[in-house]
């Protein structure tokens, strides 16, 4: 079981390395879009931190879900994702595996570069902590959540839109509690209580998650 989950592990993070410019669009609109909200709103430092955490987390989210169309898309063109559904290992793993390396490759850049953007965008000092912390576990459960939307759509021809519809409602707890975690810090409150709910989704999202994947994956391929 664990051979599948580090042989698509490594696999889709070969696959990313080979198809670079595809896998920097989801970084590249993260940062270009944050870039343009002080144009829009206010170029005022007060204003800009004020709405800083919301904004940070509402633009990782959307870039996370512009990649989240693909996780299964390529596999089921090209044939390879039957060969995993009639694999005798258990398709969890595997799918645990394509999910590890899209959060690698999509949230932990846009965790790591989360920073840079607060400085942009005049996050206070006491925030950023907090925001490398919400994200490196709010974009994993993003990816995990995204993982079932992908899997229930891979059949459809343009299934981006019904994508959204379908994860956008279990998107609004982690970017709630995630947002509120760096909010909490910078008003000077304990954020640890946040944080530890977005560690209690990731838990659950882990253990339920891949299955619900493996048997959406399923269901696809007998249609």
């Amino acid at each position: 079981m664990h051979g599948g989950f580090s042989a698509y592990l490594r696999r889709d993070l070969l696959l990313a390395y080979r198809r670079r410019g595809e896998a920097a669009s989801p970084l590249i609109f993260f940062i270009m879009v944050s870039t343009l909200i002080p144009l829009g709103i206010t170029p005022e430092s007060g204003r800009l931190a004020e709405i800083a955490p919301g904004i940070i987390w509402v633009m990782a989210l959307l870039a996370t879900l512009l990649s989240t169309d693909g996780l299964f898309a390529n596999d089921y063109q090209d044939g390879s994702l039957e060969q995993l559904l009639i694999s005798p290992q258990l398709l969890a793993m595997p799918v645990l595996g394509k999910v590890t390396a899209h959060w690698m490759v999509t949230g932990l850049p846009l965790t790591l570069v989360s920073p840079l953007l607060g400085v942009m965008l005049s996050l206070p000092q006491e925030g950023y902590l907090p925001l490398l912390a919400s994200l490196a576990l709010g974009t994993a459960c993003l990816s995990l959540i995204g993982a079932v939307g992908a899997a229930l759509t891979v059949s459809l021809r343009r299934g981006g839109l019904l994508l959204s519809l379908l994860v956008m409602p279990l998107y609004m707890p982690v970017i709630i509690f995630g947002s509120a975690t760096v909010q909490s810090a910078i008003d000077g409150f304990v954020w640890f209580g946040p944080l530890a709910i977005l560690g209690a989704m990731l838990a659950a999202a882990v253990a339920l998650c891949p299955l619900a994947s493996a048997g959406a994956l399923r269901l696809a391929s007998i249609n």
